[in-house]
């Protein structure tokens, strides 16, 4: 979807059916995602909550394309991408997706700036374009003014914001953000929360945020909470 193009309300995002991902951890089977089927709306705010060890970060990563189930079926759209080639799925991530983590991985030799660049030569974007997004992206998070700033010189919180820039600069239609306020006082946290809201009006973005923090659900248009690799709650508009 392009930047600015708004997605109509009832549009889906993905479609999600019968999602199953075991793992083996010292002899014994985890199922740590257990057939879950949900549907995520598309240009909304999706919070998945639980406790540690629920299956959150699992099936993110399996939404996120960074990790495959063992069976079940995601569709972006029309497109079902677990049908995709290797490559074809590596190039849709690299396009389509973004990622904000708890871990903020900024590159500490580089400015702010050129930390969302990076983000753009890995999707082939011309220089002519990065330029033009790299300031307008820095601007969407308040941070036109330390683009020249490395990660050293910046707050958590800022250090995040640069992360959310350079997870949009390549307009992807969906970003994928594990647990971003957890290492965050609540103040800041719900400023990075309302920076995601800001971005789903302006750019027409999807995201699908993890958090334990009830005051970020709070803000949500949308919580799926998990247990033991299920879904046992869907709650549209939940306020």
């Amino acid at each position: 979807m392009p930047a600015g193009a708004s997605p109509a309300r009832g549009d889906i995002a993905l479609h999600v059916r019968d999602l199953h991902r075991r793992f083996r951890a010292g002899g014994t089977e985890v199922r740590a995602v257990d057939g879950v089927s949900i549907e995520i709306p598309a240009g909304r705010l999706t919070v998945v909550k639980g406790r540690s060890g629920s299956g959150k970060t699992t099936l993110l990563n399996i939404l996120g394309l960074l990790d495959r189930p063992d069976a079940g079926a995601l569709a972006y759209g029309q497109v079902d991408v677990l049908r995709m080639s290797d490559p074809d799925r590596d190039r849709f991530r690299r396009h389509e997706i973004g990622f904000v983590y708890q871990t903020i991985a900024l590159v500490a030799a580089m400015s702010a700036a050129e930390n969302v660049d990076f983000q753009m030569r890995v999707a082939g974007m011309k220089a002519a374009e990065r330029s033009r997004r790299v300031s307008e992206c820095l601007a969407l998070v308040g941070l036109e003014k330390r683009m020249s700033h490395f990660p050293a010189e910046m707050s958590g919180g800022e250090q995040q914001r640069v992360a959310i820039a350079r997870a949009i600069a390549h307009s992807p239609r969906v970003i994928y953000a594990d647990e971003p306020t957890a290492e965050l006082d609540t103040m800041t946290g719900v400023h990075i929360v309302a920076i995601f809201k800001r971005l789903i009006e302006e750019e027409g973005i999807t995201v699908v945020m993890t958090t334990h923090d009830p005051a970020m659900m709070e803000l949500a248009d949308n919580v799926v909470e998990m247990d033991g690799g299920r879904v046992v709650e869907h709650v549209d508009d939940p306020l």
